[in-house]
């Protein structure tokens, strides 16, 4: 049997070296970019789709999205926004933003306002070994037994962003990502963190994405700096007093008036995010580092480098109640927190009478976090808070703080 190979072997041979000796001709043409590379026969593949007529397509994209109201289906309306470019328009125009309908369907939908009507539900699952913590869309009250099964990212559960505890000397990171696999910062799947001072009772929020008119990166090989976006501040208990924790969070620019009634939507159209980056926040981590997590008065010295104190917006956690037959404070999450913790809290805007909102408005939860099971927390949250922001706010509670317990 090997001797019936050696012919074939010297022909394969020889072949080869004819091939070494010939000289290949390569036409002359522009070298095409990353973004502008196909594979070979993907444009006759796309041909068809591309020329569809723009009724028809509008038909199309209106019915998958009309029929996919839930992961893992809402991946179709991702896929038609990656056929081509006018396929992308469409989609722009017919997908509603996370304020209008409440459905997460892009990356960017992280970072849009959620709905004004109901909370969007999520669930948390720190893994205390590798000190990550992953969000999930979904979790309903009737799905919380079946945490106890090792895959959590089945069905109906949509990983949305990935945290990653990092200790350092004089603080403590939480760098957010999109990839469980991927923290950094000059990755494209980075989205923020949340850095923390040396005793744990501030922290800063910082978005990797700058406004409009923001400096752009010049290289892809420079880190770009973080924007501060938030303040959190933990009320220190040195004397041990019997209470809950207190904590204050400053939206350096989310205007309070978005919650007067009547406020106008600040939701744009898909469109505008897949051409443009969205608009977000000036102000580099170097310039509030030192204020921040510095003196006592930072919060003040911060809103000076803002914008006017009372125009934005600031949360305050809801005063629990004292059940004297239970021994312990109590707040109602309406079944979404089934777990005794100190990290259970709720947020509800913090207003001044002249900011003219309903007192029922001021009642509304902005965001609640609670235990469910051993390292399982469910994080609901609403207008006008982004999935990033309230992930961020609820990483803050697993900060270990001795003094404001």
């Amino acid at each position: 049997m090997p001797v019936l190979f050696k012919p074939l072997v010297r022909e394969l041979r020889g072949t080869r070296k004819q091939m070494m000796n010939k000289v290949h001709i390569v036409p002359e043409a522009r070298i095409p970019l990353p973004c502008e590379k196909v594979f070979e026969g993907q444009e006759q593949m796309q041909t068809p789709w591309v020329n569809l007529p723009i009724e028809l397509l509008v038909v199309i994209i209106q019915r998958v999205e009309a029929s996919a109201t839930s992961w893992p289906s809402r991946k179709d309306v991702v896929a038609c926004a990656g056929v081509c470019r006018s396929w992308r328009e469409v989609v722009g125009e017919v997908v509603r933003t996370a304020e209008q309908c409440g459905l997460i369907t892009f990356p960017f939908s992280l970072k849009q306002p959620g709905p004004m009507e109901h909370p969007i539900q999520c669930f948390v699952k720190r893994d205390r070994f590798l000190l990550t913590y992953r969000l999930y869309l979904g979790l309903s009250p009737g799905e919380c037994c079946k945490l106890i099964l090792p895959a959590l990212s089945g069905d109906g559960c949509k990983l949305l962003l990935v945290a990653r505890k990092i200790r350092r000397p004089t603080c403590i990171d939480f760098t957010i990502s999109l990839a469980a696999d991927d923290f950094s910062r000059a990755s494209s799947n980075y989205v923020g963190k949340l850095r923390s001072n040396f005793l744990g009772t501030k922290f800063t929020i910082y978005d990797s994405q700058p406004r409009d008119d923001a400096p752009k990166q010049i290289s892809p090989r420079v880190v770009a700096e973080d924007h501060a976006i938030a303040s959190i501040s933990y009320e220190l208990s040195v004397l041990r007093a019997r209470g809950p924790r207190k904590m204050h969070c400053i939206m350096h620019f989310i205007n309070a008036t978005a919650l007067q009634e009547g406020a106008t939507p600040t939701h744009k159209a898909f469109t505008k995010y897949l051409d443009d980056p969205p608009d977000h926040l000036l102000v580099s981590e170097k310039q509030v580092h030192h204020t921040v997590l510095g003196s006592n008065d930072s919060h003040l010295e911060v809103r000076r480098t803002f914008m006017k104190s009372e125009d934005q917006l600031i949360l305050k956690n809801k005063a629990p109640r004292w059940h004297e037959q239970l021994q312990c404070w109590c707040l109602n999450f309406k079944g979404r927190v089934t777990v005794s913790s100190v990290k259970n809290f709720q947020l509800v805007a913090a207003m001044e009478p002249f900011h003219d909102v309903p007192a029922l408005e001021q009642e509304k939860v902005i965001l609640q976090f609670g235990k469910i099971a051993k390292d399982v927390f469910t994080m609901d949250y609403r207008y006008p808070l982004s999935a990033f922001q309230a992930f961020a706010i609820s990483l803050s509670s697993f900060d270990t703080i001795p003094v404001c317990d």
